[in-house]
């Protein structure tokens, strides 16, 4: 089975090898059919500290590194 991606932003970067991602989705109300966003945050594994706050970043699922962590970085080479 693949595994899920997802795309959000950093909005902690405070531990060492672990940053705050904070992923939002879209979606329809049930009752008055508008759209609204809802979030979550997942910590994820960053082996060189390389993100800070603000950055965009695409997290994987891994096998589970700590017992929040189940989240990794995606480094997109630069080619």
């Amino acid at each position: 089975m693949p595994k899920r991606i997802l795309r959000g932003t950093v909005v902690s970067a405070k531990c060492d090898k672990t940053i705050t991602v904070r992923v939002e989705r879209r979606v329809k109300h049930p009752l008055y059919h508008k759209f609204i966003s809802r979030s979550k945050k997942y910590a994820a594994h960053d082996e060189q500290n390389r993100f800070k706050e603000g950055d965009e970043v695409n997290i994987q699922e891994c096998k589970p590194i700590s017992k929040s962590k189940r989240w990794e970085v995606i480094v997109e080479s630069d080619s």
